[in-house]
């Protein structure tokens, strides 16, 4: 039988992604960036957010492409409400994609491809969405609409990018093992919404929340670090970059006391799973793995 750090081990591999995944996220990043380049001013494109820096999980979604618009267009658009441009991609996004499949985001819009995911969170190894989100440089960093707060704010991915760097380095190599495992029980459907909102909150989180280095044991890791989040939840995370809002402002005191009740509750399973690998339950020790994170958790 599998031992638990086998399954954890197995775990973290099923959800990197693998070449077919990567062929398939390169080919629709690609058909969205040939497409926008011919409806707007485009100085430069790029993708960004968790799939850069390799803390995205599965099933793949909502894969961040910033356009960045050249200075030409700040007079049509940074000027002007954030909701014009976010107006004006998502109607050349519904030309070809159809209405169905585009959704505006406070942020940017929303691609969706229609792909099915399986009961084992299986997509045949295709991309579900992408995420376009306009922008403008400033200096060495980039405004983008947020239509929630009425304004344009700043943010620079490539900080966030060497942030997760040196904390993954800091940590063993473990360290995006780790926040893409947690995301992954984020996104569980069992919960209904998602627990922590934006998901981008846990990986700010973690930078401050997974410390002292890897200890070599994955259990008593999440054991940990679901104590933690859920102690730290209504505390003020702010833009790892130091430029945009709070990233934990996309939460309310109530979304933030369902969330702290969810991730106690993942610390107590995690460590009644603890307590069955004690026993010599290894059998059931992996079930209650299982039932904690979701389908992709190995059982053998």
């Amino acid at each position: 039988m599998i031992t638990i750090d086998e399954a954890f081990r197995k775990f973290k591999s099923r959800l990197e992604l693998n070449e077919k995944e990567q062929q398939n996220a390169s080919d629709r990043q690609n058909e969205v960036r040939d497409y926008l380049v011919k409806k707007f001013a485009i100085d430069r494109s790029f993708l960004t957010g968790s799939y850069k820096r390799h803390t995205k999980t599965k099933p793949l979604k909502d894969i961040d492409i910033f356009f960045v618009l050249k200075d030409s267009e700040k007079s049509k658009y940074r000027r002007k409400a954030p909701s014009v441009v976010i107006g004006d991609f998502y109607d050349a996004l519904v030309e070809k994609y159809g209405s169905s499949a585009v959704r505006k985001q406070g942020r940017s819009v929303n691609v969706d491809f229609g792909v099915v995911v399986d009961s084992d969170d299986n997509t045949d190894y295709r991309v579900l969405s992408v995420d376009v989100v306009p922008a403008f440089a400033s200096a060495s960093d980039y405004e983008i609409p947020d239509t929630d707060k009425g304004e344009w704010i700043k943010t620079n991915p490539e900080t966030h990018a060497a942030k997760a760097t040196t904390a993954h380095q800091a940590y063993s190599n473990e360290w995006k093992g780790l926040v893409r495992m947690v995301k992954y029980w984020n996104n569980q459907p069992r919960h209904g919404e998602k627990p922590v909102k934006p998901s981008f909150l846990i990986e700010v989180m973690a930078l401050e929340c997974l410390y002292g280095g890897w200890q070599g044991n994955f259990a008593y890791e999440f054991q940990s670090l679901f104590a933690t989040l859920a102690d730290r939840i209504f505390d003020t995370w702010q833009d790892p970059a130091g430029l945009g809002p709070p990233v934990s402002d996309g939460m309310d005191n109530a979304r933030k006391e369902r969330a702290r009740t969810l991730l106690m509750a993942a610390s107590r399973e995690a460590s009644l799973a603890i307590n069955l690998a004690r026993q010599g339950k290894n059998g059931e020790a992996l079930k209650a793995w299982w039932a904690l994170f979701g389908p992709k958790f190995p059982l053998s």
